[in-house]
């Protein structure tokens, strides 16, 4: 059965299928003894081999749905070429898994990773507007002014934010604990959006991801996802 070839790469945990697209783009695909470089072209996995940077890649036989809680210090992704660490070297399995999501170098966390390229597009695609949940503190107090501004949106270089909740929980001298609450995913967003109104970021923990919570996963520790996050998941 015939299939798209970003889609099936995706199904062997290459990457995300959006990855998986400019990996073709970029010449990094051949199909047979062809190198790929256009989109749209379809596959047969029973007919054709299909080769990514010179390996043949087969659909991965056990699918892995993985809830880590990162630590900071480590970058969400298969592989740096700057040579840090990356998210891989903690979590050690055999099948080929990649993050779904960013999470920032310096900011610890929920991060789920797979190497089912369906699951990841339901979590990331646009139209679902998944609300991420962090707990933030940052320098400074917070004034009424400036969490209405948060909540409606900030210019954060070239880009307005959409409507966000921020709630204090508490404050420690000039120091501020927030709950912060978003859907979007532009890069660092949270520490730009504080930083626009004066407070930096000195810690970033996301502890959310829609119903998907982190709970007492201690920071460094994975497990897979139950069968109930699965299915909320696959719902979306």
């Amino acid at each position: 059965m015939e299939e798209r070839l970003q889609k099936y790469m995706a199904s062997c945990g290459v990457a995300s299928r959006r990855k998986c697209e400019e990996y073709i783009l970029a010449g990094e695909v051949r199909v047979n003894d062809k190198v790929v470089k256009e989109l749209g072209v379809k596959v047969n996995p029973e007919k054709d081999k299909i080769y990514f940077k010179g390996k043949e890649i087969k659909k991965e036989s056990q699918k892995v749905y993985i809830m880590l809680n990162k630590p900071e210090g480590y970058i969400t992704s298969v592989k740096d070429e700057k040579g840090r660490k990356t998210v891989l070297d903690i979590v050690k399995v055999k099948e080929r898994i990649f993050p779904i999501g960013r999470l920032d170098y310096d900011s610890s966390g929920l991060l789920l990773l797979t190497n089912d390229g369906e699951i990841y597009n339901k979590i990331i695609h646009p139209r679902v507007n998944l609300n991420k949940k962090y707990i933030a503190l940052c320098k400074g107090i917070f004034s009424e002014e400036e969490l209405k501004k948060f909540q409606i949106g900030i210019d954060i270089g070239g880009y307005i934010t959409a409507e966000a909740k921020i709630k204090v929980l508490e404050v420690k001298k000039d120091k501020s604990l927030v709950e912060i609450i978003i859907h979007e995913g532009k890069n660092r967003q949270i520490r730009r959006m504080c930083l626009a109104l004066g407070h930096e970021v000195i810690k970033l923990k996301r502890i959310s991801i829609g119903e998907i919570k982190l709970g007492n996963l201690k920071k460094g520790e994975y497990r897979n996802l139950t069968k109930k996050e699965l299915d909320y998941i696959n719902s979306l």
